[in-house]
């Protein structure tokens, strides 16, 4: 069984954008080095793309919940990021490893479209599946 058949665009780039979040964690993870040592960081990005990747099979399947969880994800993740360019353009002395830059300039875009999108009359009709 296909279950991205007969899916609406918006629940398939829903799910495909926390699909590829998830994966990027990942990937990240294992390709950037870092000062964590390699399995523990490994371990915690396993755990955090496989929250994405739950998420992205929640909304796969419209989950109502899920739906909320993605738009408070989005939600504090463009918040997160626009604080984060207040201190840049306030000349705090921040500095970001590459993971973090390579997964905001990923984030930023998709989240912002997946907001709007998310807080449709649309989305809501189509998210109305109970968790159990």
């Amino acid at each position: 069984m296909n279950p991205w058949a007969g899916k609406v665009n918006g629940v398939t780039w829903s799910a495909a954008f926390f699909a590829c979040a998830g994966l990027l964690e990942i990937g990240l993870a294992w390709a950037t080095p870092s000062g964590a040592p390699g399995f523990w960081r490994l371990w915690d990005a396993l755990w955090r793309g496989g929250l994405d990747l739950l998420l992205a099979l929640g909304l796969a399947h419209r989950v109502a919940l899920c739906r909320t969880i993605a738009l408070v994800y989005c939600l504090a993740s463009l918040t997160t990021y626009a604080v984060v360019i207040a201190l840049a353009l306030g000349h705090a002395p921040l500095s970001f490893p590459a993971a973090v830059m390579i997964q905001s300039a990923f984030e930023v875009p998709s989240c912002t479209l997946l907001f709007f999108y998310l807080r449709s009359p649309g989305a809501s009709a189509t998210f109305t599946r109970p968790l159990f």
